[in-house]
């Protein structure tokens, strides 16, 4: 099969990461988070892959020269302007050629679905696509879902009021869609599949929901980008890879607990690094304490400095010795 990654947006609620990268892009733990995604599509039988680009394309082209992606083939569909996530799909897909059944994920959900079984339960139900369901605690963020006894779609509902969601399970961001859903979307301006198109397959009976609970994640959020991290080197996922990379420095005096230190990042002696992820190339100094916090590439946390409460330092962000940051974003979105 083929599918297309929707990795077009600017990536608003993770900056300052992303004033300048896209946030598949970003470093998840060992390696950018678009590696994850595509390389789950390769592990269930992906040998091709369109990136639907907005943001930035010149990033990924720039990282993968060859036109390859964790031995998954790449294509590039680059939007001129934003056309929600409806208009990125129908435009990736023409530019592909795509005309038979294919796949859509979301390129900042990290998960271990299989998606053998997702593509077997779509075929068995007939209908022109099917979501993959998570269960959430508050739904109030995401589209809500709600299916009946057959798995067919009764209704979506996206981002409703936390106390008047119908259903715990929400659209997890990965479709397996019929190639006649391409012709139901306007090839004009934006068009969401949330708003617009899975509203009216559901209203025809024809879009079907696939319920696991499965390992899933929006890493889409500083907290959710952490967390990904986190649950990696926790062994919550299929692949554990190392949490402190094989080149960062960690001085016999400083303390790294619950805690990812990338390619290059350096912690000094009487230093302390909790519950955070420190990002290539990053130094926290002599004294510092970061907890609960991520620390970007190149960023250096002074001297006695304190970083923690969710605060999150851009690339080459400096924190000066001695101050103390909580629930600080460093620099402030553009």
């Amino acid at each position: 099969m083929r599918a297309i990654v929707l990795v077009g947006g600017f990536g608003t609620r993770l900056q300052p990461l992303t004033l300048a990268t896209p946030k598949q892009m970003l470093p998840v733990v060992d390696r950018p988070m678009i590696e994850w995604v595509v390389g789950h599509l390769g592990e269930h039988g992906v040998n091709e892959a369109i990136l639907a680009l907005g943001y930035r394309p010149d990033a990924f082209m720039a990282a993968y020269p060859d036109a390859e992606c964790a031995g998954v083939r790449l294509r590039y569909a680059v939007e001129d302007s934003p056309l929600d996530t409806a208009g990125a799909i129908r435009f990736a897909a023409s530019e592909a050629g795509i005309d038979e059944r294919f796949l859509v994920v979301n390129g900042d959900v990290l998960t271990d679905l299989d998606i053998g079984a997702l593509v077997a339960f779509h075929d068995a139900a007939g209908g022109a696509g099917t979501i993959h369901l998570h269960p959430v605690d508050d739904p109030s963020r995401y589209g809500v879902v709600p299916i009946d006894a057959d798995g067919r779609v009764v209704e979506f509902v996206e981002k409703p009021l936390r106390d008047q969601a119908p259903s715990r399970w929400i659209n997890a961001g990965a479709y397996v869609l019929e190639p006649e859903v391409l012709n139901r979307i306007d090839p004009e301006g934006k068009v969401s599949i949330e708003r617009v198109t899975f509203p009216a397959l559901a209203g025809e009976g024809r879009l079907f929901g696939f319920q696991t609970e499965t390992y899933w994640i929006d890493a889409g959020t500083p907290a959710t980008y952490l967390q990904a991290q986190l649950d990696l080197v926790d062994g919550h996922r299929a692949t554990t890879p190392p949490a402190v990379a094989a080149d960062a420095t960690v001085a016999d005096g400083a303390k790294v607990e619950h805690a990812v230190l990338m390619a290059g990042a350096s912690v000094a002696d009487g230093a302390s690094v909790v519950d955070s992820a420190v990002l290539p190339g990053a130094r926290v100094e002599r004294g510092a304490t970061v907890r609960d916090a991520v620390v970007g590439p190149d960023a250096v946390v002074g001297t006695d400095a304190v970083v923690d409460g969710g605060t999150v330092l851009g690339a080459g962000a400096v924190v000066e010795p001695g101050e103390i940051l909580t629930d600080v974003r460093r620099p402030g979105a553009a």
